[in-house]
């Protein structure tokens, strides 16, 4: 435990920072899973809709530093792909 008055609001700031941030993650985490339920029950509206959400966070996640961008477009894509194979005419 810090002992220099700074160095305590310190300790309390970053804190704060780290249960913002887990709490975001948290967000961005449900709603890609929101996106593969829908997903897994084949309801493509449903998955369009959650995928908009997803995406918008990911975009969000990124330009706010918290995931890297190169990741979050590793995801959207990931995410896009699973759309296409749902929404893809079967043969």
């Amino acid at each position: 435990m810090p002992n220099i008055k700074s160095a305590i609001k310190r300790t309390k700031t970053i804190e704060k920072r780290r249960a913002h941030r887990a709490s975001q993650k948290s967000d961005l985490r449900t709603s890609i899973k929101n996106f593969e339920k829908a997903v897994a029950a084949s309801d493509v509206a449903l998955a369009k809709s959650t995928l908009l959400v997803a995406v918008k966070k990911l975009d969000k996640a990124a330009s706010k530093g918290l995931i890297h961008k190169n990741a979050a477009n590793r995801q959207k894509s990931r995410l896009m792909k699973k759309l296409n194979v749902l929404s893809a005419p079967v043969a």
